[in-house]
Order: structure tokens, then C-alpha cells, then sequence
């Protein structure tokens, strides 16, 4: 069956990008998504996202890791769907769509997206990181040459150890480069390396910094090897809220691929 699909790319993390609103893409079988997320034999990406159709919201994005399986919010995936879809017309400027059995609201501007995340409310503090879920899990780490690590080897080693089980976590290490700029560097689970940057990952180094108090500004500017991004958060009674991750998200193909 040949497949159209669409390449979208937010700071550098990449996705292959189906319109499924007609049902058609098997996704039960996680082989043909990792074949073709497979950088060397297929089209290369971090992950593939369906677009499919939604009873609560405006469309429902599935989301899968590069090994193929379902994995959990990525939020630059979740803002280069939302410019699929205003490129589709299913909206206008601001749209609310479904993810993992939760309503994400998001904006477009230009190229740039804004996307709403998930309240939190608990962010555990140990020596030497911090763990938080921002729809997907954290270990946040600050280094003071985050150029100088290896990412991949402590990133694997701590993915897989204690305390995170088979479930594991997505690592991120980070450098603290003003009052308000954090360099971030992130080993994704699911797609097993360092990604050129990740948009929960972000948004937990941003919250982790400023619940440690290494900042006391509620927007943060981020940089990531692929580009910067910015995350937005109001902080009130051990809660933050009105967490917004803004960045762009582009357009970068358009192609058709056999999938079996």
C-alpha cells in the first residue's frame, strides 16, 4: 500500500506525519513504522504521528516512537501536527485537539506554535537530579559543560537503572547559561540516542530549574542543538500551570512510501 506523508521538523526533532482521518494506516504492527523512521532505509525520523479523527476535540494525534511502538506526549511531535493540520484548513489560528486521552490547546503565529501542556504538580527532588512528568517522564540533570558529556552512554545507562524500572525515563542534561537560558541536551527513550532537542524535555528542564530555584523567571528561554525554544509557566502553591512550550515547526516534504 503506497502511503502519502508529510516531514515536519520542530527545532531540529523530526517526524514522519500521516493524515489517517480515513483509517487506512496499519498501525498495530510496529515493523513498518520503525522501517520507515529508520534513518539509513526508510525516510529518518524521531518518531511517526497519525492524524486522525476525534469525537472531543478537533483531531486526535497517535504518536510513535522510532522503535515503532506507541510512546507518550512529545511536544514538538504535538506542535508540527498542529501545522499539518492548519495546512489541511481543519483550523484557522488556534485549535484544541486529543493526545493520550488528554486536550491540548494550541495557537499558530507565523511558523512559530504554541502549544498548552499538562499542569504539574509534583516534581521530585534528589541529589544530583531532579524526576518530573510533563505527559512524558524526566530525569533532569545540571552539568557545567554539557558540551563535554556523553550523552548517549550516561543517557542509556540512566534510561534503563534505578529507580525508573522497565518503563525507564528520558534524560536530559543541563547547563545553566544565564538568569533565564538553560542549554539542554536529551536522550529520548524510544528512539534509544540524543535527539537535536525534545519538547517535554524542555518544558521539565524549565519547571526543574526554577522549583530548584536556579531561576526566578516564569519564561525561560531554551537552547537545544537544534534550535531554541521557549516554555511559559505560572507557579502557584507547589502547582505549575499555564505551561506553554512555544517554538517552530516546519514543513520540510512530501513523499509517498510503500507500507506493507
Amino acid at each position: 500500500m503506497k502511503t502519502v506523508f508529510y516531514k515536519y521538523q520542530g527545532a531540529g526533532n523530526d517526524f514522519v506525519i500521516i493524515d489517517n482521518r480515513a483509517g487506512s494506516f496499519p498501525s498495530g504492527n510496529p515493523g513498518p513504522i520503525s522501517s520507515i523512521c529508520d534513518r539509513r532505509f526508510g525516510v529518518g525520523a524521531d518518531g511517526l504521528i497519525l492524524l486522525e479523527n476525534s469525537s472531543e476535540a478537533d483531531f486526535r494525534m497517535v504518536y510513535f516512537n522510532a522503535d515503532g511502538f506507541q510512546g507518550s506526549m512529545c511536544g514538538n511531535g504535538g506542535r508540527c501536527l498542529v501545522a499539518f493540520a492548519k495546512s489541511l484548513g481543519i483550523f484557522e489560528n488556534k485549535t484544541e485537539f486529543e493526545a493520550n486521552g488528554n486536550l491540548y490547546k494550541a495557537s499558530v503565529v507565523n511558523d512559530r506554535v504554541s502549544l498548552s501542556m499538562l499542569d504539574v504538580d509534583r516534581i521530585d527532588n534528589f541529589e544530583g537530579y531532579a524526576f518530573l512528568d510533563t505527559g512524558s517522564p524526566h530525569h533532569v540533570t545540571f552539568t557545567k559543560d554539557v558540551s563535554e558529556i556523553d550523552v548517549v552512554g550516561r543517557g542509556r545507562k540512566i534510561r534503563f537503572g534505578e529507580p525508573y524500572g522497565d518503563a525507564g525515563t528520558n534524560v536530559n542534561f543541563v547547563e545553566q547559561k544565564d538568569e533565564s537560558t538553560f542549554r539542554v541536551r536529551t536522550y529520548e527513550r524510544g528512539v534509544e540516542n540524543e535527539t537535536l532537542s525534545c519538547g517535554t524535555g524542555v518544558t521539565a528542564v524549565a519547571l526543574a530549574s526554577y522549583f530548584l530555584e536556579k531561576t526566578s523567571s516564569e519564561r525561560v528561554r531554551i537552547e537545544t542543538r537544534g534550535g531554541d525554544l521557549e516554555v511559559s509557566f505560572k507557579y502557584d502553591k507547589s502547582r505549575f500551570h499555564n505551561i506553554v512550550l512555544n517554538g517552530p515547526a516546519t514543513f520540510v516534504f512530501k513523499g509517498e512510501i510503500e507500507v506493507e
